[in-house]
């Protein structure tokens, strides 16, 4: 995959082949930070690129800040949304989570705190065209 990457996207289908496709540029230790308006598809990017590594309970972590998935990979998958003041990521040991050599980490409304945020990192963006329609830009920061 060459970034960036812009593609607009129509169905569900659109969605999974692009998470598909992105899912192989991803090994340890990388940071995916998702941003866009509710409802453009945030955690359904994150359910389709971890079904390709045979991981399907993944759901919004919400309520819950973290969530935690392993199958062969070992995924920590964040939401900022709920968060009130960065003290509340490191209370539960936001850094260690990262410095995780092993583990993808997926972090849903990244640009909320981004000042705790690692510099390398993928960042996936959804905007809302229509109903129907999102345009998806993936870029790579090092």
């Amino acid at each position: 995959m060459d970034f960036p990457f812009k593609r607009i996207l129509s169905t569900e289908n659109e969605t999974k082949f692009v998470a598909d496709f992105f899912s192989k540029t991803l090994g340890g230790c990388d940071t995916v930070l998702l941003t866009g308006d509710l409802g453009t598809g945030k955690t359904f990017f994150v359910r389709s690129v971890c079904s390709n590594w045979g991981i399907e309970n993944v759901s919004s972590p919400s309520f819950a800040i973290v969530n935690e998935y392993h199958n062969g990979k070992k995924i920590f998958h964040f939401d900022f949304y709920r968060i009130k003041k960065v003290e509340e990521l490191f209370d539960i040991g936001f850094e260690d989570y990262l410095s995780r050599a092993e583990a993808v980490t997926f972090i849903e409304w990244a640009d909320l705190f981004e000042e705790v945020l690692p510099k390398n990192n993928f960042h996936v963006h959804f905007d809302f065209i229509d109903n129907f329609t999102r345009e998806i830009t993936i870029t790579k920061n090092e």
